[in-house]
């Protein structure tokens, strides 16, 4: 941590946390019929049902039904679902045991554009390690579709800063997308933009 006198800690988890396969996502949504879901489903822009997700502004029930619509039959909730979480792959154990050893220094968060099904899917099968569970790795989880806000908008970062009493001079955020990290920078936040798949232990090497 090049970063004096940082005291939280602000981390994404798709692509930071959580390894993603945006490829294999696609071709499970193929198989159900989904044909130009390419098209439809581009992750660094979404759009459409996707952002309205994201956004909390639709339930998982009206997303599952829109798919359905895009889709043009029948398919079920749990198939949907299904091809929807094949986008999360793990969490390696490494990064769960670094959280764990971050939280004696600092007050970690999450802060994440994620959906509740994705979410859900997360908390019961890439967070739970040893005794530990989601809640065990953070002070508190800021999720895009309970605030009904989205990074790279600055309202969610000046709302997490609000609801956290953090002062952004002291906080260090490190989130895969360099669009999101610049309007964290604006507000004053530090910030780190680690590869797909980077052991970024090493910003906190002999610190």
């Amino acid at each position: 941590m090049k970063n004096k006198g940082i005291k939280n800690l602000l981390i994404d988890l798709g692509g930071v946390l959580i390894n993603l396969d945006r490829q294999r996502c696609m071709e499970n949504f193929k198989e159900l019929g989904f044909t130009d879901v390419e098209e439809r489903l581009n992750i660094q822009q979404l759009n459409g049902i996707f952002m309205q997700q994201e956004k909390g502004l639709i339930t998982s029930a009206e997303f599952r039904n829109g798919m359905r619509e895009m889709i043009g039959k029948a398919v079920s909730d749990k198939q949907i679902d299904e091809a929807w979480n094949s986008f999360l792959i793990d969490i390696p154990t490494y990064k769960l045991d670094l959280l764990l050893k971050l939280r004696e220094k600092y007050v970690v968060y999450l802060l994440s554009n994620t959906n509740e099904i994705h979410w859900k899917w997360a908390c019961e099968n890439a967070f739970p390690y040893r005794t530990f569970k989601a809640e065990d790795y953070f002070e508190k989880a800021y999720l895009s579709y309970e605030m009904h806000l989205v990074k790279p908008e600055p309202e969610i970062f000046k709302a997490v800063i609000e609801d956290a009493g953090i002062e952004p001079q002291e906080t260090f955020f490190i989130d895969d997308s360099e669009i999101n990290c610049k309007a964290a920078r604006e507000l004053g936040i530090s910030t780190y933009t680690p590869k797909a798949g980077e052991d970024w232990s090493h910003l906190f090497k002999n610190k």
